[in-house]
C-alpha cells in the first residue's frame, strides 16, 4: 500500500481528557468513502501510542470500522521550510562567538602595551656611569598611559555589545526550548497517519481516539467572599502542561484524577458445570497446522546447509518493513514448540471467517510490485526462506543424539492452547523463514520491531512529569486518594506543546461560606480570621492552591485541603486585627482530707475579648484541660466551656480540648471565666516543678 492509493482525509483535535499523567485526545475526519474503503486519516501526534488508538464511525448510518492500523512517514523538507528560531539562536551563537573574540584580542593588545617599559643598553665594565633620560622615561610613560586609556574605552564598549549579545542569545535559547513541540524537525518532517478500512459507503464521519503521554495538570482556586455573606464563588481553574508532539488549540478540555496506566479490564469467571450437556466453547482464534507443513521444506533441506547468512522475515501486513528476526516468544500455549498454534488469518479478519480450515491460496490476490501476493488482498515482503534452493547442496547433517540429563518437560494440558491478544493480531504476525528451529519455520509468530524515534519522543513528553509544581500545588493522584472524578472545562481552550504551565478556568462550583473567628489564648493571644467552607456537590475539591478574596480587595493565596463531596474544611485568612484578647491565669495550691493527703490544686483562667469590628463577629476561644489515665487522680472542671463534638467540625480536636463560642456585637466585650481543680494524692505529688502548666 503506497501513498498515492489510498485516499486521505485531513482530521482536526476535538477534544482531550487529561489525567492525572497522560492524555486521551478524539480527533474528527469527514469524507467520502472510496470503493477499496481505505482512508488515511492524517494529523496523528509522533508520541502516541499505537496500542491505544480507537476509530468508529459517527451518525452514519451503513458504515463500519473494521481495521486500523498506525503509519509512520518521513520525507525531506524543502530548503525553503522556515525555522526562525533555530536560525536565530544559531546566528546569535556565531556572532556571541565573534564578540567574545573581539574582546580576547582587545584583552591581549592591553596586555602587550601594559608591558611596555624602558630598557638601558647593555653597559660595559670600563663605560663609565651614564646618567639616565628622564625626559624618555616620562615619554614612554605618557604614550603608554594614553595608548591604555584608548584600549580601555574600547574594552567597555566590546564587552557591553558582548554582554548584549549574551543575552539575546540566552532569551532565543529559552524561547527555542519553551517552543511547541508540534513543529517538525530541522531536516525531515515525520506524518503519522491512521489507516482506515471502512465497510460501506457514501459519506462518514469518523472519530480517532488515542493515547499520548507527557500531558499532566493540578488544580487551582480562585474564592470570591463578601462579609457577611453566607456563601461564595468558588472558581475551579487548571495548571496544565503538555509535551505531547501537537498544539491543543481550540478544543474541550476535561481533566480527570485516573490512572491511565492503571489496568481497567475486568476478571471473565467462567461457570463450571456438571453433566454431560456443556455450553459451546468459545473460539479461540487457533488452528492445528496444516498438514504436510514439515514437506514444504523437504528441498530446501536436501540442499545443504546455506552460507551464514540472516534471513529476513516476511512481515504481515501493511505498514511495516522487513527487519530482523525476532527472538523466540515466551511459550504461552502450555505445550512444546511442535504444538503451537497458528491465527486463523493474516488479514486481521476473526478466525470465524475461515471456519475450521486453511484460506484458499489459489484464490487471486492483489498485489504491488516489489512484493509477493498475501492472503487477503495484502501485499507481503518476499522472504528469503521461499527461494529456490541452490542446486549441489548436500543433505543437512543427522542432529545428535540427545545425551543423557534430566527428565522431559510434561506433558501439555488437554485441549487447544490459549493465545493471548499479541498472537491474535494477525496483522502483526510474521512469517518465520525456512532457518528457523524448534518447529517455527513456515508458522506466524508476533514480530514487534522498536522504533527508537517514537521511544526518543515518548521519553522527552515523559519529562513533562518533572516540572516543579506551582505553590501549594498537589499533584490529583495524591489528593484525590481512592477515588477518581472528572471536571469539564466550560470553555474551549488553547494549550500549545511547549512544557510550560498554562491556567485553563474549568467552572464555578456553589460552596457554602461562614466566617469564624477562632483564638487559642493559651498559645498565642491572637484571633485569627478562618472561612469554613462546606461541599454540598456531588464532586471532591482537589487539595491545590485558593486565591481568597474578601470583598474587592485580594487578601492571600491559601492552601486548601482536599474537599470530599459533604465535607467540611476550614481555610485560614491570618490574624485579625479588629479583635483583642487577654488572658489571665491564676494558681492556688491546698490540701484537703482528714490527713491532709491530698494537693488540690486549683486553676482559674480568665479570657477577655473586645471587637473593634464594624460587624458582629462570633468568635471560639479553646482551651485545654489535663487528662490522666490514673483513677486516684481526679480532675474537676468549674467553667461553662463545652467539649467540641467529633466530627461534627471541620477539624479533629486533641484529648482534653473545650471550647467556648461567644457572640460579640460591634464594639463590644466580653469576660469568660473558667478553670479546673485537679486532686492528687499525696503519694502521687511531685515535689518542686511548675504546676502551672
Amino acid at each position: 500500500m503506497t501513498a498515492g492509493t489510498v485516499q486521505t482525509w485531513g482530521s482536526t483535535l476535538d477534544s482531550v481528557v487529561v489525567y492525572a499523567q497522560g492524555a486521551v485526545c478524539r480527533r474528527l475526519a469527514r469524507g467520502s468513502v472510496p470503493p477499496d474503503g481505505r482512508v488515511r486519516v492524517t494529523g496523528l501526534p509522533r508520541s502516541l501510542d499505537p496500542g491505544s488508538l480507537r476509530a468508529r464511525v459517527l451518525r452514519t448510518a451503513g458504515v463500519r470500522v473494521t481495521e486500523v492500523r498506525v503509519e509512520v512517514e518521513a520525507e525531506p523538507l524543502g530548503s525553503g521550510t522556515p525555522d526562525d528560531l533555530r536560525r536565530e539562536v544559531s546566528r546569535l551563537r556565531n556572532a556571541c562567538a565573534a564578540a567574545r573574540g573581539r574582546r580576547d584580542r582587545q584583552l591581549s593588545l592591553i596586555e602587550e602595551v601594559g608591558a611596555l617599559r624602558p630598557v638601558p643598553p647593555a653597559r660595559r665594565r670600563e663605560d663609565p656611569h651614564r646618567r639616565t633620560p628622564v625626559d624618555a622615561w616620562l615619554t614612554l610613560a605618557d604614550f603608554v598611559d594614553e595608548r591604555l586609556a584608548g584600549l580601555h574605552t574600547r574594552l567597555v564598549e566590546l564587552e557591553e555589545a558582548l554582554h548584549r549579545v549574551e543575552h539575546e542569545l540566552t532569551v532565543a535559547a529559552d524561547r527555542l526550548a519553551r517552543a511547541s513541540t508540534d513543529v517538525p524537525s530541522a531536516h525531515v518532517e515525520t506524518t503519522v497517519s491512521a489507516v482506515l478500512a471502512l465497510d460501506g459507503t457514501g459519506d462518514a464521519e469518523v472519530e480517532l481516539e488515542y493515547g499520548v503521554p507527557g500531558a499532566v495538570w493540578v488544580p487551582a482556586y480562585r474564592l470570591t467572599h463578601r462579609q457577611g455573606d453566607g456563601s461564595g464563588r468558588l472558581v475551579l481553574r487548571a495548571s496544565v502542561a503538555q509535551r505531547t508532539g501537537e498544539d491543543w488549540t481550540g478544543v474541550r478540555i476535561a481533566l480527570a484524577t485516573a490512572d491511565l496506566r492503571r489496568r481497567t479490564d475486568l476478571p471473565r469467571l467462567r461457570s463450571l458445570r456438571i453433566g454431560r450437556r456443556q455450553p459451546a466453547p468459545t473460539p479461540s482464534g487457533w488452528r492445528e497446522p496444516p498438514a504436510g507443513l514439515a514437506d514444504l521444506f523437504a528441498g530446501y533441506d536436501s540442499a545443504g546447509p546455506r552460507p551464514a547468512t540472516t534471513a529476513a522475515p516476511a512481515v504481515v501486513g501493511s505498514g511495516s518493513a522487513p527487519g530482523p528476526v525476532p527472538p523466540p516468544p515466551p511459550q504461552g500455549y502450555g505445550g512444546p514448540p511442535p504444538a503451537l498454534p497458528m491465527p486463523g488469518g493474516a488479514d486481521g479478519a476473526s478466525p470465524e471467517v475461515f471456519g475450521g480450515g486453511m484460506p484458499d491460496l489459489a484464490q487471486p490476490v492483489r498485489s504491488r510490485p516489489g512484493g509477493r501476493p498475501g492472503a487477503g488482498g495484502r501485499s507481503v515482503a518476499a522472504p528469503a526462506a521461499m527461494a529456490p534452493a541452490a542446486p549441489g547442496r548436500a543433505a543437512p547433517p543427522p542432529p545428535p543424539a540427545p545425551a543423557a540429563g534430566p527428565p522431559p518437560p510434561p506433558a501439555p494440558a488437554a485441549g487447544p492452547p490459549q493465545p493471548s491478544g499479541a498472537e491474535l493480531d494477525y496483522a502483526a504476525l510474521v512469517l518465520c523463514g525456512p532457518d528457523e528451529q524448534g518447529g517455527r519455520r513456515g508458522r506466524l509468530f508476533p514480530y514487534a520491531p522498536f522504533d527508537a524515534v517514537a521511544a526518543e519522543y515518548r521519553r522527552r513528553a515523559e519529562a513533562v512529569a518533572a516540572l516543579p509544581l506551582p505553590g501549594h500545588a498537589v499533584r490529583p493522584r495524591e489528593s484525590a486518594d481512592s477515588f477518581d472524578h472528572r471536571f469539564d472545562a466550560a470553555a474551549r481552550a488553547d494549550i500549545p506543546s511547549d512544557g510550560t504551565w498554562h491556567t485553563v478556568t474549568v467552572g464555578e462550583i456553589p460552596v457554602g461560606l461562614r466566617t469564624e473567628y477562632v483564638c487559642v489564648p493559651s498559645v498565642e493571644q491572637t484571633v485569627y480570621a478562618t472561612l469554613v467552607l462546606s461541599n454540598a456537590t456531588d464532586q471532591a475539591l482537589l487539595a491545590g492552591p485558593v486565591e481568597v478574596t474578601v470583598g474587592d480587595d485580594f487578601l492571600l493565596t491559601a492552601a486548601l485541603p482536599t474537599l470530599a463531596p459533604g465535607g467540611v474544611r476550614r481555610v485560614g485568612l491570618g490574624p485579625a486585627e479588629g479583635i483583642r484578647v487577654t488572658r489571665r491565669t491564676n494558681l492556688q495550691e491546698s490540701t484537703s482530707g482528714l490527713r491532709n493527703n491530698t494537693t488540690v490544686l486549683n486553676h482559674r483562667v480568665g479570657v477577655e475579648l473586645a471587637n473593634r469590628l464594624a460587624m458582629p463577629v462570633t468568635v471560639e476561644v479553646r482551651e485545654r484541660v489535663p487528662v490522666t489515665s490514673e483513677p486516684d487522680v481526679r480532675i474537676e472542671e468549674r467553667a461553662d466551656w463545652t467539649v467540641p463534638e467529633e466530627g461534627a467540625g471541620p477539624e479533629h480536636h486533641a484529648p482534653g480540648t473545650r471550647v467556648w463560642r461567644v457572640d460579640l456585637p460591634a464594639g463590644g466585650t466580653a469576660v469568660l471565666d473558667g478553670g479546673y481543680e485537679i486532686r492528687i494524692p499525696a503519694g502521687k505529688t511531685l515535689v518542686g516543678g511548675n504546676r502551672r502548666s
